[in-house]
């Protein structure tokens, strides 16, 4: 998957993937159809980027919400962020034609960032020859999925389109139902000196959370439960409308200068019913008490204005790639809840949730109940640098500086019987006022390389970053400092018969200073948190037809400093597994004189994760997930079987307060494809 020529877009200097002074990986659009991905949620379960998985805090088990090594990671759509950084949309793979991860701080490069690191979904442009196709997906719990795409010229001059669109729907697992809409139609335009392209994204969808998944009992998810236990609400649904309008204009001024203007506007909604997961709910005895219901409606409004002059230049005999840039981000949100108390389910061994209708449910505002009717604007500015140095053939070395200014406030519309609420350094949130907060960070990375031998490219970087909080879950963190990261790495990148195999190690140390950390009701602790590890990623070609991928990480995330929680000092942060490990391998053959057969295998291991100190300290049990794939593909068409979880294990994906969510059991899927 990691070709060291590919010239990666996180990079924004066009520099190729072996001469990156970091870890950045590359999942091609061949990976995940061989895998029958349909999401991003699909790429990343399927184990296919060392150090990531799906998860976390304030993970309601629907969002697209991530971790990477052991940090919060941050979605990006071809360069433009999501906006909220926990719910955020649904991400489809829709047109899309690879996603680049990028490990550790990527401040200096796309402004505030999570510690973890950056995943980057890059669509495919238009193309001037016209060519067509499409894929239905069909198989378990009712599952069926279609896309198409088109394009070609339009007839005028340098002008070309493409239209992607999908449908899809089903009954889910456990009755978690889903449905989804999605067209994106794209026009690009080469006129001149001028690369012009204009893009719409526009989805709806619709999720069912299962924020209390299997409850927790004596320390560990309960056993001894059919796997369609449900412990929230039946009545439990999300609905999301999805607007992204991008123009870009990339101005190729001389051979030494290319201007890149970026304008994006997105427009996201998400309405809710989903369960509370807080500490409220307990297990007490047999019984779950303590359930309550909460309606949140969230609107969010995001401009983003990128310039990005890159200039390309020698001082004597060493070679730079300078990229230089101005960013203004503007983000608007408004976010309204309420909760309700449900009834407690009796038996925890049996349970029937007794709630009749959402109409018979009390929705209110008091200390006991989660609520706010919040108004978040921010509004950030950026001036940056980054120096790309060949220094020879074999000498690079990487800098990069950012200056941002971000400015942001609250104001909280009284809502009857809401509480006042902390902030951060003790300040308390009241009803009717608005708070603001000014900071002026500076982010910056350096890293260097030296191709030792054809073979083998060690490299170190470092890097910091910051974090200014912005999303609706909790809405009191944006007006708290920024959260700051700082990653050292150290790799050595292998690539042996011209990259036929190739093989990347790291070793990394993360620290993370400031975190906002829910605990009890409406409290937050300020801790920082610290992850050092290693991970390894394969990726080869045994023979013409044998291809295999593997990685593997090792990580030890804990808490360093918690004032208001002195006990969770050394004890890990929620959902971080301390090892991962996963291998997808696939074999092409012929059968009865045909050629285009092609057989898959994927095993994915992740040991125990826990659900955080300040919430019990309970642990989702470790697993091991075998896939298996058959398919035959000539030139024009294709049809692929796959069958997931084949030893139908139960096995959980990520942890929250009070319970785990589960993983899909057996299940198979069938997609047929073709393209023209």
């Amino acid at each position: 998957m990691d070709d060291p020529e590919q010239i990666v877009s996180v990079s924004k200097t066009g520099t190729p993937l072996g001469d990156l002074p970091m870890s950045v990986e590359v999942v091609p659009r061949g990976i995940l159809d061989e895998q029958g991905a349909m999401s991003l949620q699909d790429a990343i379960r399927k184990g296919n980027v060392s150090g990531v998985n799906y998860g976390g805090t304030d993970s309601k088990g629907f969002t697209d919400h991530f971790m990477i090594r052991g940090l919060q990671a941050q979605t990006y759509d071809d360069g433009f962020s999501d906006g909220d950084q926990v719910n955020g949309p649904m991400h489809s793979l829709l047109g899309v034609e690879r996603i680049e991860v990028l490990k550790g701080p990527g401040s200096a490069l796309l402004g505030s960032g999570p510690p973890g690191g950056s995943i980057n979904l890059i669509h495919y442009t238009p193309s001037a020859q016209f060519h067509w196709g499409g894929d239905i997906q069909a198989g378990s719990f009712g599952t069926v999925n279609a896309s198409g795409y088109v394009t070609g010229p339009t007839g005028i001059d340098g002008l070309d389109y493409r239209v992607d669109a999908s449908a899809g729907r089903s009954d889910g697992y456990r009755g978690l139902a889903s449905w989804n809409r999605e067209i994106r139609p794209d026009l690009q335009w080469k006129i001149g000196d001028h690369k012009v392209e204009f893009s719409i994204d526009a989805q709806q969808y619709m999720e069912t959370p299962d924020s209390y998944g299997i409850i927790y009992y004596k320390g560990a998810p309960i056993r001894n439960v059919p796997f369609n236990a449900k412990y929230s609400t039946p009545f439990a649904n999300a609905h999301g409308n999805y607007l992204r309008a991008t123009l870009t204009d990339e101005w190729r001024v001389t051979d030494y200068l290319t201007i890149n203007n970026r304008l994006s506007y997105m427009h996201h909604t998400l309405d809710f019913y989903s369960n509370g997961d807080s500490t409220h709910a307990k297990v007490k005895g047999n019984a779950f008490v303590g359930r309550q219901l909460r309606d949140q409606d969230d609107s969010l409004n995001t401009f983003d204005y990128q310039l990005e002059p890159v200039w390309k230049f020698s001082t004597g005999s060493v070679h730079h790639t300078l990229l230089t840039g101005f960013e203004y981000l503007n983000q608007d949100l408004n976010s309204a809840k309420t909760t309700a108390d449900l009834p407690d389910i009796s038996n925890i061994f049996a349970p029937v949730p007794l709630e009749t209708s959402i109409a018979s449910l009390h929705f209110q505002c008091a200390p006991s109940h989660s609520c706010q009717n919040d108004h978040v604007s921010a509004n950030f500015y950026s001036l940056y640098a980054t120096d790309q140095v060949d220094v020879t053939d074999r000498f690079k070395i990487r800098a990069g500086v950012r200056k941002d200014w971000f400015g942001t406030s609250l104001t909280l519309n009284p809502v009857p019987g809401e509480p006042n609420r902390t902030a951060n350094e003790g300040i308390t949130l009241v009803p009717g006022n608005t708070y603001t907060r000014n900071d002026a960070p500076t982010s910056w990375s350096a890293g260097m390389l030296y191709k030792l031998t054809p073979w083998m490219t060690p490299y170190f970087g470092v890097s910091r970053s910051y974090l200014a909080n912005f999303n609706s879950e909790n809405t009191a963190f944006s007006i708290g400092p920024p959260e700051s990261a700082l990653q050292y790495e150290l790799g050595i990148k292998w690539s042996f018969d011209d990259g036929r195999y190739v093989l990347n190690t790291a070793l990394f140390d993360v620290k993370r200073e400031h975190v906002a950390t829910p605990y009890g009701e409406d409290q937050l602790a300020f801790d920082s948190q610290r992850t050092r590890g290693g991970e390894a990623s394969f990726d080869a070609d045994l023979t013409s037809n044998w291809h295999v991928y593997a990685n593997f990480t090792g990580q030890q995330a804990h808490i360093t400093y918690s004032p208001d929680t002195p006990g969770a000092v050394g004890t890990a942060p929620q959902g971080v597994p301390a090892f991962m490990a996963n291998l997808w391998t696939t074999y092409r053959f012929s059968l009865f004189g045909m050629a285009g057969f092609h057989t898959g295998a994927g095993i994915d291991y992740m040991s125990r994760m826990t659900n955080g100190f300040a919430n019990g300290y309970d642990w989702a049990p470790a697993s091991v997930i075998a896939n298996l794939q058959f398919g035959y593909a000539e030139r024009h068409w294709g049809a692929d079987l796959n069958i997931d979880n084949v030893t139908n294990q139960r096995y959980f994906i990520a942890t929250n307060v009070v319970g785990a969510y589960l993983g899909s059991p057996l299940a198979a899927y069938v997609r047929l494809h073709a393209d023209f």
